[in-house]
């Protein structure tokens, strides 16, 4: 997996670029199910509970970590890369402007390196690093408003967006305290299941509608099968994994992406329009990757 120098070797690139090519699909898949009548907690609760039974029969079995630290270490990347992140990212959505939170949310990747730098300084950014994180967002802003500049303000909505951001930030920097000691499929298991515990409390309160998932037919069921198998439990492992091996602020840059594959998957699924300035913006987007590529 790492060239003889100890770079990172082709496969591990690869491994990421399908893995954000993945969850920049996954936009349609939870657009459909919502448009179905599941509410973003629900579709969270079916997703990661799939993710877990699929994951439990090869991971370790033990119950607790080394030690109390460790464990609530895990319990944490359950909240922030599990039920936390996925909740306020999803009703953002509801309560703000579609504009406004995809804009926000795209600033994940400038957040993860800002606050892992601070910790480790084997990950801060260099110059080219900066200026292609900045060549980067602009080129996401282009995407994500394509064509449309209109920017308006919804105080809750873009709150959550922001929470979202700090709790993907966050994760990345909590998993490098595990993975030295653990195996992946070990910290997975356990991200999927406090990920599970700490949804439950929003659950309890509004209830789960298992109706609509067992008469749901073919559509619900195989996006929620795609969100479960490929998108938690196979990009999950495979995202701690070249989280491992390319750290934390080379593999977060390549989610700058995820708006390109996004505006493209709904254009092809959804039928929306691509105009000339997103366009610009991918391009922009990769150029800014390509500043980035030596940090």
């Amino acid at each position: 997996m790492k060239a003889r120098n100890g770079t990172p070797g082709i496969i591990v690139y690869v491994i990421a670029f399908v893995i954000v090519v993945i969850w920049g699909c996954t936009f349609v898949q939870t657009k459909t199910l919502i448009n179905s009548g599941l509410r973003p907690d629900e579709i969270f609760l079916f997703r990661f509970t799939l993710a877990y039974i699929l994951i439990l029969p090869l991971a370790d079995k033990r119950l607790f970590l080394d030690n109390w630290t460790d464990e609530a270490l895990a319990a944490a990347l359950g909240l922030t890369g599990g039920s936390l992140y996925f909740v306020t990212e999803n009703y953002a959505l509801a309560y703000g402007y579609c504009s406004n939170v995809a804009l926000i949310v795209c600033l994940t990747p400038m957040i993860t390196a800002l606050i892992v730098g601070c910790f480790y300084k084997s990950e801060r950014m260099g110059r080219s690093a900066v200026v292609g994180s900045a060549i980067a967002f602009v080129g996401m802003a282009l995407v994500v408003f394509n064509g449309n500049f209109i920017l308006q303000l919804s105080p809750l909505g873009d709150v959550l967006a922001l929470a979202a951001c700090l709790c993907w930030a966050l994760y990345t920097l909590i998993i490098k305290r595990l993975q030295d000691k653990y195996s992946n499929m070990l910290v997975t298991r356990k991200i999927f299941g406090y990920g599970l515990l700490t949804i439950l409390p929003m659950l309890f309160v509004r209830g789960v509608d298992i109706e609509l998932l067992v008469d749901g037919g073919a559509v619900v069921w195989g996006n929620i099968l795609f969100l479960g198998c490929v998108a938690s439990m196979l990009c999950f492992l495979g995202w701690n994994f070249c989280l491992e091996r390319l750290g934390t602020v080379r593999a977060t840059n390549l989610l700058y992406l995820n708006p390109v594959i996004s505006i493209t998957t709904s254009a092809i699924v959804l039928g929306e329009r691509v105009t000339w300035i997103a366009i610009l913006g991918a391009i922009l987007i990769l150029a800014g990757l390509y500043c980035m590529r030596r940090k």
